[in-house]
């Protein structure tokens, strides 16, 4: 009678961990019988380890306090959007469209994209989290703004 064996493989861990430096891949997942093991590395492009001080949100200027609605009437609806075309907040945080204070933005609305390309990043518990794109196509619309903090599950940009 055989056992199965319980517990993590390690060996077949440093051996997915070799063949990503070997190969220069940077995610590779194996599937054996019930179990599934995914090895990947952190992505090439330069992150911040903390949030640079230029980043600090700035106060809202009093001027740009939101209009007030007049009473008896309803306050503009946000647009409906296609819950299939937005990308949402996987976390809790602040979000950065560039990767350095001054740099290009990621994306722009207009801009195509491709699926796995960084979108923006939301700095999380003092870490930086590329957002990729979940498919490929075009940018429609950009909802959140430099800097902004986000709920998880709030949406973030529009990609039709």
């Amino acid at each position: 009678m055989s056992e199965k064996k319980h517990g993590i493989d390690k060996e077949l861990i440093r051996d997915l961990a070799n063949i990503l430096n070997d190969t220069d891949l940077s995610e590779i997942e194996v599937e054996q019988d019930d179990m599934r093991i995914r090895v990947s590395r952190a992505a090439p492009a330069p992150i911040y380890a903390t949030a640079p001080a230029q980043y600090a949100p700035a106060p809202a200027p009093a001027a740009a306090a939101a209009p007030a609605v007049a009473p008896g009437t309803a306050a503009p609806a946000a647009p409906a959007r296609n819950p299939a075309n937005t990308v949402t907040s996987p976390m809790v945080g602040t979000v950065y469209l560039s990767s350095a204070p001054g740099a290009r933005p990621f994306v722009e609305v207009g801009a195509t994209v491709k699926e796995g390309q960084t979108l923006l990043i939301v700095e999380a518990m003092k870490t930086m989290n590329q957002i990729p794109a979940p498919k490929s196509g075009k940018v429609t619309e950009i909802i959140v703004n430099d800097s902004q903090p986000v709920e998880y599950g709030e949406a973030l940009v529009v990609i039709e």
